[in-house]
């Protein structure tokens, strides 16, 4: 092993420590996809770092680097988004970004087809694994809100607008999972440029070249046309600090690749609803059953069956049901218990799942 494939080594070693994780291969292809992304000496330093900023005195001392060298490097990689960068008590402050969600989505302006073949041949050897691991899932599913019946409360957390209504600035951004299979010889027709950021303060996504600043109604008007292409919005697994909302298809992202195309059933959480069937007004046509991802719905005598395993409670096929014999109904409880309250919590449960010491990370 050289030097340069040693510290290659030694970064996907510390992700894969991550809550988030990493996939491991035995053809060494994600040590190659490192290297597209960070140079040796990002590496060197990326392989120290913690989950939590830190000055870069302590990121230097235990890379054993100067520290004003580490701190150019430091700066070179939060402009390309590897690490997160932020206001310490002595200058700014550093901390490592997990693959997924994290450095991964920030290559959005640099991914080119070699990348993206590299990430390709890592998801299929690996089916997902290493980064689809048990615990809470990555992300978790929003339903169109339009398909839950005016009757039932829904939380905050579990509804799009609401998100949107405690933000200050709002973008929207290329879908990288929708560029990387394109990039690959296989894209899709869904709409490419939805994934929407939010943030609590204003101006956020003025000087991000690969964010356009958008309205809150601009931003309202990309979910409504994502739901009607038949997307799946998708968040961050938690109920505070969710800053974006994915609009997801079966056939790029790599998520809900995880989950349809590999069969890894804890890939994605479910929302808390599940599609219900008025019999008398189901004529039998299984518009629903072209519009399901998940194959959750059937029509064997005329009148349409919910799989309530295989349901997640999207609510696309309520919005495609032409009888509106379709409704999103909230779930029990013990069912689909609520989502961890903020990402320190969802690392912790998802770190212990995995037999990991999230104090060491942090």
């Amino acid at each position: 092993m050289t030097e340069t494939t040693s510290v290659y080594e030694r970064l996907a070693e510390r992700l894969s420590q991550t809550p988030s994780g990493f996939p491991r291969t035995k053809s060494g292809v994600e040590l190659k996809l490192l290297a597209k992304m960070f140079t040796p000496e990002e590496a060197a330093l990326a392989t120290v770092m913690r989950l939590q900023r830190e000055e870069v005195a302590d990121i230097a001392a235990r890379a054993g680097v100067d520290e004003q060298q580490a701190y150019q490097i430091l700066k070179g990689m939060a402009r390309k988004g590897l690490v997160s960068a932020g206001r310490g008590q002595k200058g700014l402050a550093f901390a490592l970004l997990p693959f997924v969600v994290g450095s991964y989505e920030e290559s959005l302006p640099y991914m080119d087809k070699e990348m993206a073949e590299l990430f390709e041949a890592m998801v299929r050897e690996t089916r997902g694994e290493g980064l689809l691991v048990p615990g809470p899932a990555l992300q978790r599913i929003i339903p169109v809100e339009q398909s839950i019946s005016a009757e039932i409360d829904v939380l905050p957390y579990e509804s799009v607008s609401a998100l949107l209504d405690n933000a200050k600035s709002f973008g929207v951004r290329e879908c990288i999972c929708r560029k990387q299979k394109a990039l690959v010889g296989e894209p899709c027709d869904y709409p490419r440029m939805n994934c929407i950021n939010f943030a609590p303060v204003e101006g956020a996504f003025a000087n991000m070249p690969h964010v356009q600043a958008i309205s809150k109604e601009e931003a309202l008007r990309i979910l409504r046309e994502a739901e009607e292409a038949g997307l799946v919005h998708s968040v961050y697994n938690q109920q505070e600090g969710i800053y974006y909302i994915c609009n997801c298809c079966p056939c790029c992202c790599g998520i809900m690749r995880g989950m349809v195309e590999f069969g890894q059933a804890h890939a994605l959480a479910r929302s808390a609803f599940l599609a219900a069937v008025d019999a008398e007004l189901c004529t039998g046509c299984e518009a629903c059953v072209e519009r399901c991802h998940f194959h959750a719905l059937s029509v064997p005598d005329d009148v349409c069956v919910v799989d309530a395993m295989h349901c997640m409670g999207c609510g696309l096929c309520v919005q495609a049901c032409p009888s509106d014999a379709l409704r999103l109904v909230r779930r029990p409880v013990e069912e689909q218990p609520p989502p961890p309250k903020d990402h320190r919590q969802w690392m912790a449960e998802r770190a212990a799942a995995r037999g990991k010491r999230l104090e060491e990370l942090l």
